[in-house]
């Protein structure tokens, strides 16, 4: 059900294919766009993860606190694992039925990204499971580190179950994570399989190809050199390539401000103009938002295309308590934040993840 990946090792085949597929775009999938995510890692201990959210539709987002000590289970039917919440989080939901992206008071980040690839394994009823809406939410509830989520995840506990979205786009989903020790994990269902890439190596993530074809591709620029020649279009494989030379030629520091800057700057490079949209391809999509997060100094950064201003949340100045409410940051009603908005988050009713049928 699993295979675990630690090293990179890619042979000549696997190269030439996974250069072919890009160079001359015959695939069968197309992979032209989709969301990015790039791992900064500076001086003195600062690690920064930034991401693009590229989608067909308005996503209907908000942003959510969790409190610690939430009782949870995988809403996957009678044979949902249950939880209870060791971490409190900030996260940035879907249509308010799932977590797409978000980071907990550890500094542990954790984001969704398409992958059309994504095929899911068929089990037996009484198999464990939880439902996508909840993967991300998941890891941000019950880990501090990459290490401890990927030899939890490496046991293989559980089945994710997969859902359309609720504008009826199918669950084809890979889940990345960082922390703020700069280690990283890729984990991707292919041929029914569960992938686990584990490196502070692996830095980036985009869409398709699967990761392992991504690493190859990247190895082929990397010996082109970023100061040569990069691919500028907007597929996947390009902009993981642009988003790995970037994300480790931009000035090494250890302000986080600057820090910050050059993140938004690699992420900003990768994304989508507004406009860009295959109807029946998700992964052909515009980019709508894009989040930072500091894992240093847990504040957690949103920019939404739609808006003139970032802002921030400082998980240090939220109230994590157990028994506290869960609180909602409201962007769908056109408030428009700036600076730290910590302080204004309003109590809310718990999230009702989406449900999955098993």
């Amino acid at each position: 059900m699993l295979q675990f990946v630690f090293d990179f090792h890619v042979d000549f085949k696997t190269l030439l294919d996974a250069l072919m597929d890009s160079l001359t775009g015959v695939m069968m999938i197309p992979i032209l766009l989709g969301c990015t995510r790039a791992v900064y890692r500076g001086l003195d201990n600062l690690v920064i993860t930034g991401r693009t959210m590229d989608w067909l539709n308005d996503m209907k987002s908000n942003i959510w606190a969790f409190p610690r000590g939430i009782e949870r289970d995988g809403a996957a039917g009678a044979n949902s694992i249950r939880w209870t919440s060791k971490y409190g989080s900030v996260g940035v939901s879907g249509w308010d039925v799932g977590i797409a992206d978000g980071m907990n008071e550890q500094g542990l980040f954790a984001n969704l990204l398409y992958l059309v690839e994504t095929q899911y394994p068929t089990s037996p009823e009484s198999r464990p499971s939880l439902c996508l809406s909840l993967w991300a939410q998941y890891i941000l509830d019950n880990f501090a580190t990459v290490s401890e989520a990927v030899a939890a995840i490496e046991q293989d506990p559980f089945d994710v179950v997969p859902i359309m979205s609720p504008d009826g786009k199918p669950g084809t989903i890979h889940l990345s994570i960082s922390d703020a020790s700069g280690d990283s994990a890729i984990f991707e269902y292919v041929e029914g399989k569960l992938m686990i890439h584990h490196s502070q190596d692996y830095q980036v993530m985009t869409n398709s190809p699967i990761y392992s074809q991504q690493l190859a591709l990247n190895e082929y620029w990397r010996s082109i050199g970023g100061t040569t020649m990069l691919p500028g279009t907007n597929r996947a494989a390009d902009r993981f390539v642009r988003a790995s030379f970037y994300i480790n030629a931009i000035p090494h520091t250890a302000d986080a401000i600057e820090g910050v800057a050059g993140v938004f700057s690699v992420i900003r490079n990768a994304s989508v103009p507004m406009g860009i949209s295959t109807p029946d391809q998700p992964n052909i999509s515009s980019t709508i938002w894009r989040t930072v997060a500091d894992h240093k100094n847990k504040r957690y950064f949103f920019e939404s295309v739609r808006s003139p201003n970032v802002f921030w949340i400082n998980l240090d100045n939220l109230d994590f308590t157990a028994g506290s409410p869960v609180k909602k940051l409201t962007l769908t009603d056109g408030s428009v934040y700036a600076g730290d908005t910590s302080d204004q988050f309003q109590p809310t009713e718990p999230m009702k993840f989406l449900q999955a049928s098993h």
